[in-house]
């Protein structure tokens, strides 16, 4: 297939660029990231900010794991003005295809979309190089695709290409560094679950290359991967894609599901929960083998009984259950009154999610569709609350409208967990299963 409808986006206006200054992208996205992003998670952090350089041009690398979500996320982090490079494939239709470039993000091609698409890399290259020369920060996933996994997949050259390209054209004026970035969520299918971002230490790709005697680039670009991959692998609660990760994953959260802290903790704890198994993998092959065996079994039957595996690791379950049937009890008028208000909006997400082929893409829906319905439902109910209310009782009402979707979606997932208390209070064989594992002896 030639992408020829691809040769309008290289053709701009003379001198207009992607990272231009735009006022109707910079109010719609501060709309987007104040009303909607932050609102899609029930706990947002950003840390590593203190390593970010402010001398040099920047391009970063971030795992890949859920779909548009780890763009919006990005976004949400900051201000600061920042251009994407995304797979070309998206940019098939034309009308995506602008809206896309409008977005500020660059489109590049794999061989699979064929000579004529991959020839527009060059000057995507190009314009890369352009915008960090311009210093505006600019994001890459090198992995080239999403998966929902506490992984990394192999990496691209994409990301490494553009660095040392900018270095050869300005590095002499300006450094060139690649940002490691990670993002961690808490649930890569849930709405309103948690999100966090993790900036790393910078590659300084400039001294890199003032002080290797290595003349290959090809050599020079797999020496930067390998590092970049050391880096970023430190970032997030990252386990090795092998035969043995799913056993190790549901230890990591049966261990760290409950405990409290913030996001960044939780991360560190997930981590040294990983180097405890893999070690003991490494001591004890055996056994571990027995282990992830018995902790797979385990985990099979509790997701059949609908057990949340944050209830495992409660001691009371009952009494977990009855207070949160007491705030569920307390909450039942405003969460019916929500469920009503709301109807549109989590109707067509429910429709939309049922159909997706790619249950990653389910959080990316939840979010287009609050953000495309969400706002109609809460002007036509101010407009209704004032049209029929006194002012005051009005005021209040949207007010409440205001963070309904947000409490009916949270008040779900209280039920949800609610529920689960109460089966695994009830499920002594399989808890009786749980206690035989003695993670907490043997991490």
């Amino acid at each position: 297939m030639e992408f020829r409808i691809f040769a309008p986006l290289f053709h701009h206006t003379m001198g207009k660029k992607i990272q231009d200054s735009n006022i109707l992208y910079s109010i719609g996205l501060a709309y987007i990231n104040l009303l909607h992003t932050r609102r899609a998670y029930r706990r947002f952090e950003v840390h590593g900010r203190e390593n970010l350089p402010t001398d040099g041009a920047l391009v970063f690398g971030v795992n890949h794991s859920n779909t548009l979500m780890d763009a919006m996320v990005l976004l949400a982090s900051s201000q600061i003005k920042k251009v994407f490079i995304a797979r070309g494939d998206i940019f098939k239709n034309p009308v995506v295809a602008k809206i896309l470039t409008f977005l500020r993000i660059l489109p590049i091609f794999r061989i699979r979309n064929g000579v004529a698409a991959v020839r527009h890399n060059d000057e995507t290259l190009q314009k890369a190089v352009d915008v960090v020369r311009d210093h505006v920060d600019l994001y890459l996933f090198p992995e080239g695709m999403h998966r929902t996994k506490h992984s990394l997949l192999r990496m691209g050259k994409g990301l490494f290409h553009i660095a040392v390209d900018a270095n050869k054209q300005f590095g002499y004026q300006s450094p060139v560094y690649i940002i490691p970035t990670a993002i961690e969520y808490g649930d890569y299918f849930r709405f309103r679950s948690t999100a966090m971002i993790n900036f790393g230490q910078p590659i300084n790709v400039t001294d890199y290359f003032r002080n290797t005697s290595e003349e290959n680039e090809a050599v020079n670009i797999n020496i930067l991967k390998d590092r970049f991959f050391d880096e970023i692998s430190r970032l997030f609660t990252y386990i090795p894609d092998n035969e043995d990760y799913d056993a190790v994953w549901e230890i990591v959260k049966m261990k760290n599901g409950k405990r409290a802290g913030g996001l960044y903790q939780k991360m560190l704890r997930n981590r040294d929960t990983v180097d405890k198994v893999l070690k003991f993998k490494e001591a004890q092959p055996e056994e571990a083998k027995s282990l992830f065996g018995r902790v797979g079994s385990f985990a099979r039957e509790r997701v059949r009984q609908k057990i949340s595996v944050t209830s495992t690791a409660k001691k009371h379950p009952l009494l977990n259950s009855l207070w949160k049937s007491v705030l569920l009890l307390v909450g039942l008028p405003y969460f019916a009154a929500s469920a009503i208000a709301n109807l549109p909006v989590w109707l067509v997400t429910l429709i939309i999610r049922g159909k997706l082929k790619d249950p990653a893409f389910g959080n990316t829906v939840s979010f287009a569709v609050e953000l495309v319905l969400f706002p109609i439902v809460f002007i036509a109910g101010t407009v209704l609350f004032f049209c029929k209310l006194p002012w005051l009782w009005a005021a209040a009402a949207t007010v409440l409208l205001y963070f309904s979707y947000v409490f009916f979606v949270d008040y779900i997932e209280l039920l949800r967990r609610c529920v689960s208390d109460l089966r695994w209070t009830f499920k002594k064989k399989l808890r009786e299963q749980y206690n035989q594992l003695n993670l907490n002896k043997l991490f």
